[in-house]
Order: structure tokens, then sequence, then C-alpha cells
């Protein structure tokens, strides 16, 4: 026998949509799909099909049901052999058959009637004399009379064996199984809910499936948890229930719009300011499992946590589960709080209008990732600017779709350019209101980037980004004072590299063409192997692949450096400089790895035959007529 819970949990674990269109074609229509009728002829639609509700339905021949009745009834399939096969594509195993299966279906029904029953008698305790002041409470919430009654507020005595007196139609077996007392070895059990206000937790079908309580007395408690939940039992697992789902759903369905906040005295709150679309994980932070079920709802819920720094953690760890996640459509929407209010304190102080206001314009994920690792710390060294580049990089490798990976590392990297290495400020235009002419280089300069990019430069890297820049001297700008500080310690590209930012201080504001040598021709792009400089490159490309080259370029020095340091304190210390050495070494190596990344990107117009294609460039190595030379 299969439980209504095992059914239930296959049938949230299968999107219906996706197995019905395997067979008939859906047209999206709003919230829901639309088709013509597969169970009789017609030639307008009639035949609805929805994933927040579950079922289909025709309003033409009234054909009805869910994902397995769609098996049974469209693809004529026994009932068992339907459920193993959505079982294997939802990764489920089907329970095997077991005399003691009905035994436990029951005693899980039997579970509701004993938390319904624990219900209302946190009820009745809360109106009796000893919930004075758990009602106290609730007044000073601003919670009045409709709201306690409609979330089933309630209050547990400070008593050990209450509960036990006043659910004795009940076996204790059952009180301890439905996580409302606790159970130790060689003592009695006792309540696990005293002195606390309580409330009512439902499944999506609206059933108590589990509780809430909070201290009233902290100060005598110390060591008490604020917040306490019904531990996970078999009516309730923590991980896959989100608080007022049930009441939520209804209004997120007319609002288009799911607000998920920390903690279910905010979802009161809210809703309490008529705000219905709200819930709230439970004691953990958001799970992968949570994610799905608001997906199912809506396509990006928003997340609204508290303004402190606690609250932003939860926040970006609910971002790091969602990004493995996130598919074409579907993602996160983020409200940041104003610092130290949680929505609860931001209604009281600043009434419904402020949280509105908040609520109409969320944050992307993405904008929030940039922000919150952008401010995680200064960027006061290079190494401070790589750290944050890698961070960024982690964020995007997490993410299992290839398109949006993609547009996630192109986005992020050109933010990171851009905030990394400001462009300097530009020449002043003219009195007559025209800008400056770009000089043309002068013999000396124009010579001294022939040296650098021709084929007698021994360093790739450095002929690559001379040229590179050459030819996108927009980037000059963006990277000006860290190529100008590299200029300073590099006595073989320094001087090219100052040329290169004398000739950009000239251009016209906007002016991306390429930088001219006294002849008048560009750059010359055919000694490197790097993609900025192939043939027709697509421009976006380039400047990305640019950029991340004059990165490690200017890198580059530091680790030959610290090289130097490691080795010449090996007599002294020869543990310490081994690992370091070992460190920079792995370090140098993946340099080379970024090089030889960089050196296979070719333009597409570019194609090449594998047996055309050559090793990766080794750091200070450079390709001259198809042969490499150290």
């Amino acid at each position: 026998m299969l439980s209504p819970q095992w059914l239930d949990e296959l049938r949230s674990r299968i999107t219906l949509s996706s197995v019905i269109m395997r067979t008939t074609k859906l047209q999206r229509a709003g919230r829901e799909w639309k088709a013509c009728c597969p169970f009789h002829d017609e030639k307008t639609p009639s035949f609805t099909v929805s994933d927040e509700k579950g079922f289909y339905h025709c309003f033409g021949c009234g054909a009805h049901g869910d994902v397995i009745r769609w098996m049974t009834d469209q693809r004529g399939l026994q009932f068992m052999d339907a459920v193993k096969e959505l079982a294997a594509e939802a990764g489920m195993e089907v329970p095997a058959p077991d005399p003691r299966a009905a035994q436990r279906a029951e005693q899980r029904a039997g579970l509701h009637d004993v938390m319904q029953a624990a219900q209302d008698w946190f009820v009745r305790n809360l109106q009796s004399d000893g919930g004075a002041k758990a009602r106290s409470y609730l007044a000073s919430r601003g919670f009045n009379e409709r709201t306690v009654e409609r979330f089933g507020f309630g209050f547990a005595p400070n008593e050990r064996q209450a509960m036990k007196s006043a659910l004795s139609q009940f076996d204790e077996a059952m009180l301890v199984e439905g996580g409302l007392r606790i159970a130790v070895e060689d003592k009695e059990p006792y309540d696990r809910f005293r002195a606390r206000l309580m409330l009512p937790i439902h499944d999506a079908r609206g059933r108590v499936i589990a509780f809430g309580g909070r201290i009233l007395d902290a100060e005598a408690n110390p060591k008490a948890p604020k917040y306490l939940n019904s531990p996970d039992t078999p009516l309730f697992d923590k991980g896959r229930t989100l608080y007022n789902l049930h009441r939520a759903g209804p209004a997120s369905r007319q609002s288009g719009r799911m607000v998920v906040v920390e903690g279910y005295m905010d979802v009161i709150a809210l809703a309490a300011a008529g705000i219905e679309d709200v819930v709230a994980p439970l004691g953990t932070a958001l799970t992968e499992r949570q994610i799905e079920l608001l997906w199912r709802m809506v396509e990006t819920p928003i997340l609204c946590f508290d303004g402190d720094a606690a609250g932003q953690r939860a926040a970006m760890r609910a971002i790091q589960r969602a990004l493995p996640l996130l598919r074409p459509a579907h993602s996160l929407a983020i409200v940041r709080m104003p610092a130290g209010l949680d929505p609860d304190d931001l209604l009281k102080e600043q009434g419904r209008e402020a949280m509105d206001a908040l609520l109409d314009n969320p944050s992307g994920l993405l904008d929030t990732l940039w922000a919150f690792e952008r401010d995680a710390q200064p960027l006061r060294t290079p190494e401070d600017k790589a750290g944050l580049k890698q961070r960024l990089l982690d964020h995007v490798e997490a993410i299992e779709h290839p398109d949006i990976r993609a547009l996630y590392k192109r986005e992020l990297l050109e933010r990171f350019s851009a905030y990394a290495f400001p462009p300097r400020e530009k020449k002043p235009w003219s009195k007559h209101g025209r800008p400056v002419p770009a000089p043309r280089l002068s013999p000396e300069a124009a010579a001294r980037l022939r040296q650098a990019t021709g084929a007698g430069s021994r360093d790739a890297l450095g002929a690559a980004v001379v040229a590179g820049l050459a030819r996108y001297p927009e980037l000059l700008h963006a990277h000006s004072d860290t190529l100008a500080r590299f200029a300073e310690q590099d006595a073989k590209l320094g001087p090219a590299i100052d040329s290169l930012l004398d000739a950009a201080e000239m251009l016209e504001p906007g002016e991306n063409s390429p930088i001219s040598f006294d002849s008048g021709k560009a750059a010359p792009p055919d000694k490197t192997r790097f993609v900025f400089l192939e043939d027709n490159p697509d421009p976006e490309t380039a400047r990305e692949v640019l950029a991340e080259a004059i990165a490690l370029l200017v890198e580059r020095p530091a680790l030959e450096a610290a090289l130097a340091e490691a080795t010449a304190r090996f007599a002294t210390d020869p543990e310490g400089a081994l690992a370091e050495q070992q460190r920079l070494r792995e370090r140098k190596l993946e340099i080379q790895r970024r090089l030889g990344q960089m050196a296979s990107r070719r333009a597409a117009s570019a194609a090449q035959t594998d047996s055309d294609r050559q090793p990766a460039a080794e750091l200070g190595t450079q390709r001259d007529g198809g042969t490499e030379t150290d």
C-alpha cells in the first residue's frame, strides 16, 4: 500500500506539463497551459494544465486528473505501472509491499488527528488565565483578534506533563512521533513546548503538521532558544516545507508574486498589513527543494530578509543554493531591507507604502551577487582585486546551465574590470567645442611599439597586450592606473605602454579606433596568437580576453619577485620557503594554463584543423612563423 504522503511527494517532484507535452502540444496561457483536449475531438482549445495546482481539466468533456491519472487514462497504464514510471523519473524508490504498510499509513493519518487536537488545546490555553502573558505579547506586536484567530496562535503552559493529560485519548508513542513530547532513555517523556507562544505549521493542503513556539520569558531561560520548531516527523520535513504556503499560494496566483521572509512573525506582520503572498523557511536557510517549490508558483520569487549582516548572509546562502539550479526565466529577486530593520519594523516605522516600494523594486540575483562580493572587502592591492575576481568566477562555475553561466561570466567580468580599473579622467575638449585631435605617434614611439610587438620579441604575453591595446585603445582608459604602475616597473615594455597611454590621452571622448603608427597603419596583428589580435574577432570577446591578459601581465612581476624572495630565504627557512615556492609555481602554471585557454579562443572565421593547432605559449615565449623560440 502506498501512503498518501508518498504519493503527494511523487506528484510534487514531477512537473505535470512536462509529462503531458510529450504527447500533446501545449501552448502557454498566462500562468497555465492550454491545448485541444486529447480525450475528445475539438477545434477550440478547452483543455488546461496547471503546474501550480497539479492537475489538468477539460471544460468541454470534463476530463480531470493529476499526473498519475494522466498516465492511466491517456497512456493506458495500470496504476502501479504509472507510479513506477513516474517514480523512476523523479528519482524515488517505490516502497516494497509490506503487510505493515497499511498500519503505518493509518498511523500517519492518525498523526493528523493528534496535531489538530494539540492545536485546539494550544488555542484554548491562550484564552485561559495562564495565557495572559502570551495575549499581552500579541497585543504589543499589534496583532488584532482577527490575525490571532486566523493564524491560530496558541499557548503552551510551563508544565512538563500538561499535554499528556490534555491529549490522553492518544497513545504516548503518537505524541512522541508527532514531535509533541520528548522521550529520553530511563526517564519519563516530557512536553517539548513549554511556556511558549505557539503557532501551527500547515502543509499545502492546510493540515497541521508541526508547530513553532516563541519563548515568552527569555530572561528566566537565557539558554533556551528564542524560537523552537517541531523536529522532522513522518508529517513534517522542514527542508521541504514553507510556512504559510497554503494561504500564500492562492494570493500569489492573484498577485503573480511570491515573497520570502526570514521567519513566521514577519509573515504574519505582512499579512496583517494586507500583504498576503508571503512565506518563510522554518529555522534553516532556504533549501534547494524550497526554491523548486517556489518556482512552481512564480518564476522569480522575491527574497526579503532582514537588513542586518545576518540577513544579508542568509540571502547569499539562498543565492548560492539557487545558482546551480538556475534555468531560463527562473531566478531570484532580492529586496534589501534598511539597515537594522526587519519587515515588521519597517511597517511600524514607515507604513505599508514603504514596504510596497521595496517589493516593487527588487534587485536581480546577479546585481545582488556582484554588490555583496564587491563590498566584502576594500580593493587596496592587486591581491584584493584578484580575490574579488576569483570569488566571482567561483560563483559562475556553480551555474550548471551553460548559456546562463556564460552570460553571468561575461557580465560579472565586465563589472569587475570597470570597478577594479576605473578610467582616468580624459583630456578636456577645446574651447571651440571640438575635441583635441589625436596626434600621430612620433617616430620614436612607433619604434618602441614595433620593437615590443615585432618578431624579435621573446615575450608573447607582453607583445599581445601592447598590440591589443593599440587596437582597442578604450581599454587604456579602463586600466590606465594599473598599466602606468606596471610601466614604471618593467624596463622592456614600460616605454611602449607609456607611449600608448600618452596617445590615449589625446583621443576623442568615446573614440575606439586603433592607435596608428607614424605611417598611419595600425599595430601589426600577425606576431601573436591571442584572440584579440585575430582577423575580424568578435569585439566583445576580444575586449574580454584582452582585459584578462592585462591582469595576468600585471601579476607576473609580483609573482617572479615573490619566487625570488622565497628562493633567497631557503637557507634560513627551507620548509617554509619550499612551501611558498610550490604555491607560487602552481600559480605560475595556472597563468600558463590561462594563456593557453586564451590562445585557443579563435574567432569563428579563423577556424583551423587540429593539425594546425600549436601548444599553448609558455609564459615568456613567442611564436614566430609557426615555431616557438625560448
